[in-house]
C-alpha cells in the first residue's frame, strides 16, 4: 500500500489493539459530512481483517513509513499474543504485509495460498464485485514454435475480479443478457430468471438488492434443508451464500444478492438473527418480491402461471408462517376448482362468483382431483351448483388450520361439521319430511352409535349426500386423518379421533338397513345387521381414499356377502 503510510504510535494504537477501527470512525464523519461516494471506497476495520492472517501464516511482519517522516517502523508477530516493534532506516513511503505461510495441510483445512488457482478461487468468491481491479502477477508458458525449441516462460498482470456488481447500475442502464448472464454466474444455473427485481433503499440503513425469481424449479426444493438462494454482501464484500435470515424459508427459490453497507464485515449468523437492520431488510425484501408476483399474477398471467406451476406449493407454505403477509399470499394463490378442469382460480375470483346467498368458501381435500371429485362429500354441492376448491398438496391440510377467511368469507371444508345448504323456501317445504324421517330412522342411529362405538362418535341422516349411503365427517374444528397422518410421519403423536358417520335416508342400503334392524328379532339376525353395518363403515372409509380399520376383517365380511349373491 503506496498511501500515507503510519507512525509508530499509529501502528500500535491500529494493530497492536485487536479490532481497533480508525476506518469506521473515518466512515461516520464522511456521513455526517454527506460525502456518500468517499463513504463507498472505504471497505472495513482494518483491525480484524488484520489479524485474520494468523490463520495462513506463522509470522507476519508490517513495514511502514508515515509521509513525511524519514524513519519507519517494523512490526511483527507470530500470532502468540506478543509483537516486537523497532524503528527502522530503509523503507519506502507506504505499508507493506509480508506472511510467512504455514505448510500446506488437508487434514487442517490449510490450503497452498500461493497456488494460482487457490488465489483466483478467493478472489472470485469474495471480491469478484469490489469496484477496484485485483492485479496478481501469473505465469504463461507457450510451447515451442518448432520441434526441438524451448517453451516460452513470459510474467504478465492479470485482473482476478469482473467489478461488475449490476446491483449497484441503475435498471435501465442493465441490459437483459446482462442480467441472464448474472443470473447464470450467482445461481450456477442453467435456465433463464422470470423476473429481475432491482431495488435501492436509502435512509438510517442503507442496501442494495438484485433478486431473481427462476423459472425452473431447483431439484432440492423441497429437501428439508435446502437453502437460500440470497447471498450477502457488504460494500461489495462477500459474506456470506445462502443467507436465511434475508428471506423467509418460503421463498427459499428466489437467488440474488443484497449489499448493505453499514454491516461489519465480521458479521456472523448469529448476530444477524439478531441484526434490527437485517430484519428490516428482510421485511422489505419479502413485501416486494410478494407484490412482485402480484404483478405477474395481473400484468403477464402465462408467466405467472409458469411462476405457480414451478413454486405454488412452497409458496403455500408461508401462509401458515408469514401471519404479517398472509392476506398477500391468499391473493397471489391460484387452486384447482370445480369451476374448470382446466383452469387454476383466485379466491378472489370465487368470491366474485359465489352463488346468492352463499356465505361461505367451500372447498375439498385430497391426494387427487379424480379422488376428490368422486368423493360423497361434494354429491349435494355438485347437485346444487356450488363451485368446491380442490386441494391436493400435503401442505394444503397444514395451511387451512391457520387461515379461517378470505375477504370476509369463512373457509368451510366440505368433510367437515354439518353442511346445509337448503334456502329458507327449501327448509320450510321440507320441514315436516325431515321430522318424520328423523322419527323413523332413530331406533336405527341409536343402535348404530351403540354398535360403532368404537369407530365413530355420533351417527345422523345426512344433508350432504344425494348418491352414496354414507360418509364420514370430522368436526369444524377437529384434525383430518390427512393432517394426523403427516403429523405421525413427522414424528409426532396424535391420539386417534372419532369422526360422525352420516348416512342417507334416500339410498336403497339405508332403506334396507332399517328395515333389517326393525326386523331382527334374536341374536343371531341382529348380528348380521352389525356386519352389515361393518361393511357400511368400511365403504364410507374406502370411498374417502382411506382403508378398513381391519382390512382383514372388512374382506371377510365382503367375501361372505359376495358369496351369498352368486
Amino acid at each position: 500500500d503506496n498511501g500515507i503510510g503510519m507512525t509508530r504510535a499509529e501502528v500500535v494504537d491500529l494493530i497492536g489493539t485487536l479490532a481497533k477501527s480508525g476506518t469506521a470512525e473515518l466512515r461516520q464523519q464522511l456521513r455526517e459530512a454527506k460525502n456518500a461516494a468517499v463513504s463507498e471506497e472505504l471497505i472495513g476495520q482494518f483491525g480484524i481483517g488484520f489479524y485474520s492472517t494468523f490463520m495462513v501464516a506463522d509470522k507476519v511482519e508490517l513495514l511502514t513509513r508515515k509521509a513525511g517522516e524519514s524513519a519507519a517502523t517494523k512490526w511483527e508477530s507470530s500470532g502468540d499474543g506478543t509483537y516486537t516493534i523497532e524503528t527502522v532506516e530503509d523503507a519506502p513511503q507506504g505499508t507493506s504485509v509480508t506472511l510467512h505461510l504455514k505448510p500446506e495441510d488437508k487434514e487442517d483445512a490449510l490450503h497452498d495460498y500461493t497456488s494460482e488457482w487457490k488465489i483466483r478461487t478467493l478472489v472470485k468468491k469474495y471480491s469478484d464485485f469490489i469496484a477496484w481491479p485485483i492485479r496478481m502477477e501469473v505465469e504463461t508458458t507457450t510451447p515451442p514454435s518448432e520441434e526441438g525449441g524451448e517453451e516460452t516462460v513470459t510474467i504478465e498482470t492479470a485482473t482476478l475480479n469482473s467489478m461488475k456488481a449490476l446491483w449497484a447500475r441503475p435498471k435501465a442502464e442493465v441490459s437483459d443478457e446482462e442480467y441472464k448472464e448474472f443470473y447464470k454466474h450467482i445461481a450456477h444455473a442453467w435456465d433463464e430468471p422470470l423476473e429481475v427485481i432491482s431495488m435501492k433503499a436509502e435512509g438510517n440503513f442503507e442496501y442494495q438488492a438484485l433478486l431473481f425469481i427462476p423459472s425452473h424449479a431447483p431439484f432440492d426444493l423441497y429437501e428439508p434443508g435446502a437453502d437460500v438462494g440470497v447471498q450477502l454482501y457488504v460494500k461489495r464484500v462477500f459474506i456470506m451464500g445462502d443467507c436465511d435470515e434475508l428471506m423467509p424459508r418460503y421463498l427459499r427459490f428466489i437467488k440474488g444478492v443484497v449489499d448493505a453497507q453499514d454491516l461489519s464485515l465480521n458479521v456472523s449468523r448469529e448476530i444477524l438473527q439478531q441484526d434490527r437492520q437485517i430484519n428490516a431488510i428482510r421485511r422489505r425484501l419479502t413485501k416486494k418480491v410478494l407484490s412482485t408476483i402480484k404483478e405477474l399474477q395481473s400484468e403477464r398471467p402465462d408467466d405467472y402461471r409458469t411462476f405457480w406451476g414451478q413454486f405454488g406449493k412452497v409458496l403455500k407454505e408461508g401462509l401458515m408462517r408469514d401471519i404479517d403477509n398472509q392476506e398477500t399470499l391468499l391473493q397471489v394463490s391460484s387452486f384447482a376448482s370445480t369451476h374448470s378442469d382446466d383452469e387454476l382460480t383466485t379466491l378472489t375470483e370465487y368470491v366474485e362468483r359465489m352463488k346468492d346467498g352463499q356465505q361461505q368458501i367451500f372447498y375439498a381435500t385430497g391426494e387427487s382431483r379424480q379422488q376428490i371429485l368422486n368423493s360423497p362429500h361434494l354429491e349435494a354441492f355438485k347437485a346444487k351448483g356450488y363451485e368446491v376448491l380442490l386441494l391436493t398438496d400435503a401442505v394444503d391440510e397444514i395451511w387451512l388450520g391457520t387461515v379461517t377467511e378470505f375477504d370476509g368469507k369463512p373457509l368451510q371444508s366440505v368433510a367437515k361439521g354439518e353442511v346445509d345448504l337448503d334456502t329458507e323456501e327449501e327448509k320450510t317445504a321440507h320441514e315436516a319430511e325431515r321430522k318424520e324421517r328423523e322419527k323413523d330412522f332413530a331406533d336405527l342411529l341409536s343402535w348404530l352409535k351403540e354398535t360403532l362405538s368404537e369407530h365413530v362418535k355420533e351417527v345422523r341422516l345426512s344433508t350432504r349426500l344425494t348418491e352414496s349411503p354414507a360418509c364420514l365427517i370430522t368436526d369444524a374444528f377437529g384434525i383430518t386423518p390427512a393432517l394426523a397422518a403427516l403429523y405421525r410421519a413427522s414424528g409426532q403423536d396424535i391420539p386417534a379421533s372419532k369422526r360422525t358417520l352420516e348416512l342417507n335416508p334416500n339410498h336403497p342400503l339405508v332403506a334396507g338397513l332399517r328395515q333389517a334392524h326393525k326386523k331382527a328379532d334374536d341374536d343371531a339376525a341382529l348380528a348380521k345387521v352389525a356386519e352389515t353395518a361393518e361393511l357400511l363403515y368400511g365403504t364410507a372409509l374406502l370411498a374417502e381414499g382411506g382403508a378398513p380399520d381391519d382390512p382383514a376383517r372388512f374382506a371377510e365380511l365382503l367375501a361372505d356377502r359376495l358369496t351369498r349373491t352368486v
